[in-house]
């Protein structure tokens, strides 16, 4: 296979997505993806609050796995918005090319 030259002296390659944009073909398609990752990251808020209600409660569980689970929430929450705004920036990018 020969790639094609750029003006440049580089060569372009072609890019392979990792991720399928659709998913007719029987894969998981890019929205299920997304879909996926927000139902884990409310699971995971949901762990740390009843986590967090249990241990109010006084019942026994391990401040340690409190804490544990509140940073886990947070953190998967962070990068969920981080995504977010990739997602937001890529769409101003694309609208606002020239045709």
């Amino acid at each position: 296979m020969t790639a094609p030259i750029r003006p440049d002296g580089g060569f372009l390659l072609p890019i392979e997505p990792r991720l399928p944009i659709s998913g007719p073909s029987g894969g998981a398609g890019f929205a299920d993806q997304l879909r996926r990752a927000v139902n884990e990251v409310g699971e995971v808020q949901q762990t740390r609050d009843d986590l967090f209600s249990a241990f109010m409660r006084g019942e026994t569980v391990d401040l340690a796995q409190v804490m544990a689970a509140a940073e886990e929430a947070s953190i998967s929450l962070e990068v969920l918005v981080e995504i977010r705004n990739k997602l937001q920036d890529a769409y101003r990018t694309i609208m606002s090319i020239q045709v």
